[in-house]
Parts: structure tokens; C-alpha cells; sequence
């Protein structure tokens, strides 16, 4: 960690990410420690970048003395190749979102698939999970999917429109939790009709990619639906699954609890999550929650 007279800096690296409220999360916990820390957006978009930039960038933040990076859309993979050292949780997960510069070092954490589950939790707290379907086998999909399994869902099957990244992610998941059935799903209708919860990790829904990832008509009030994206609060699936009358949980839990381990990993001081859940709630005042 580069730490001088209390100064820190930090990064995310991800495609358009312009409205993202991590960097204000960081600095605002590390100012109500003391800190002189600030956090920059590395975005693919504006600087008219891709992934395949993506060393560039790290090399960029290591000789600048950034103390670490949150990874994001769509190079939470694309990073592991680019690592020194990874944690057992995210060489399992294939996917990094969190990455500590240290004495020549890059060591790849992921904080996803905790925060996806405290903000379920939290907002859902008696969600029914004997069966989930999830759409999206990226980095983000493989945290939520070890989320579930970990909080206890007994079924998860996972659709993608790459019918192979289904398969392989259904595949890791049924190695790491013998005792839940894991599946790819190519009928997603089939699959939700079965389903007591549902959840969306893939970018659809994000400012730059608008939209959503399933027909209306293929949700029903008996289903809670988990959403990851958080810029804008409320997506289109989550406002058509409101009127729906299912029950939702929006991104912003996953958001603030990816940044509290984060923010320790970085500073090597415990954050404040309940501070920090306060803060994203004011930044975010106004949309629904």
C-alpha cells in the first residue's frame, strides 16, 4: 500500500461508468478516518479504450502509486491473467473485482459475491431461494451465483445468451456446492416458471446499455427479483417487476457492501458499512430504493 502522511489513492476500471458512486463511498469513509484519499474513474468508454487496455491501465495506477483498483464490466475476468497473487474466493469464482497494489504486488480479491449477499439480505430477508434462476454468467454472475449457494439455495439454474459460459458456470458452481442442483438453462422461460427468485447480473440496464434482459410477461408476483446494476437505481427490470407486484432488491446493497470490504483492503481500516449505507442512500435520495 502506498501511504504517505495519510494519503491514499484508488481507481475503478470499468466501461461507462461516469455515474458510478463508488468513488464518493471511498472518499467520504476515508475522509471520516482521517484520510487524504481520493479515487479515480479509469473509464474504457471516455477514454476510448478496451478491455484489451486493461494492463495499460494497471501499469498506469502502479506507477502513479494508486494503493489499489476496483474492476468492473467488462474486465473482471480479463484481470486474472494480470495478477501476482489471488485469493482462494476468487481463483474459485474465476472473476476479480478488487485488486490491492502493494511492494510490486497485484492481489486479486473479490468482495462481489459478499456484498451481493449482504444487500439481499438486507433488503430481502426472507427471499425464498429452493429455486433461482439467474441470467448472466460473467464476472458479476459467478459472485451472485456463489452468493446464492452460500446463503442456501438449493436450486440455481443460469441462463446466458453465450449457452457455453452457462455451462461452464453451472459447471464450477456444481463442483464447489455438491449439494444443490446447478444447471444452465437454455429456455428461460421454462426455467423462471419454476423459479422462486430471480437474479439479474449482466450490464443490461446500465445507462450505456439500456434495456431489459427478459420479457415483462415471463415475471409473476410469486417472484423476488435481485438486481445487480445500481446506475440507474431503478432499471427497467426492476420497475416492470414492481408492477408486477414482485418483490425487488436493487443494486445499491451490493454496491456499498463490494465497496466496504474493498475499502478495507485498500486501507487496512475497518470501514464504517452503516456510514457508508447512509451516504449511498443520500447520493442516490430521490430514486426509488
Amino acid at each position: 500500500m502506498t501511504r504517505q502522511r495519510d494519503t491514499l489513492r484508488a481507481g475503478l476500471i470499468g466501461y461507462g461508468i461516469q455515474r458510478s458512486l463508488t468513488p464518493a463511498m471511498h472518499v467520504q469513509e476515508g475522509r471520516a478516518h482521517g484520510l487524504d484519499y481520493s479515487y479515480e474513474l479509469l473509464d474504457l468508454n471516455e477514454r476510448e479504450r478496451s478491455a484489451d487496455d486493461l494492463e495499460s491501465l494497471v501499469v498506469e495506477a502502479e506507477e502513479r502509486g494508486f494503493c489499489g483498483l476496483n474492476i468492473t464490466y467488462p474486465c473482471k475476468q480479463k484481470i486474472l491473467p494480470l495478477l501476482t497473487d489471488i485469493t482462494d474466493d476468487a481463483r474459485k469464482l474465476g472473476a476479480v473485482n478488487t485488486v490491492v497494489l502493494r511492494d510490486g504486488r497485484r492481489i486479486g480479491h473479490n468482495t462481489d459475491w459478499w456484498g451481493f449477499s449482504q444487500g439481499l439480505r438486507r433488503q430481502l430477508p426472507e427471499a425464498d431461494l429452493s429455486s433461482v434462476v439467474q441470467i448472466g454468467a460473467g464476472g458479476a454472475g459467478a459472485a451472485t451465483a456463489f452468493a446464492a449457494l452460500e446463503m442456501g439455495a438449493k436450486a440455481l439454474a443460469i441462463f446466458d445468451i453465450d449457452e457455453m459460459k452457462s455451462a461452464e458456470l453451472a459447471s464450477l458452481m456444481a463442483g464447489l456446492f455438491p449439494g444443490a442442483r446447478v444447471e444452465p438453462v437454455r429456455d428461460l422461460s421454462a426455467g423462471i416458471e419454476k423459479a422462486t427468485g430471480l437474479v439479474h447480473a449482466t450490464p443490461m440496464g446500465m445507462d450505456k446499455h439500456p434495456g431489459m434482459p427478459l420479457p415483462a410477461e415471463l415475471l409473476s408476483p410469486s417472484l423476488w427479483v435481485a438486481e445487480i446494476v445500481y446506475f440507474p437505481l431503478e432499471t427497467a427490470l426492476l420497475q416492470a417487476a414492481r408492477r408486477c407486484g414482485c418483490r425487488v432488491a436493487n443494486g445499491g446493497g451490493m454496491a456499498v457492501f463490494q465497496a466496504v470490504g474493498a475499502f478495507s483492503l485498500f486501507t487496512g481500516i475497518e470501514p464504517n458499512a452503516n456510514r457508508m449505507l447512509d451516504h449511498f442512500q443520500a447520493l442516490t435520495q430521490g430514486e426509488p430504493a
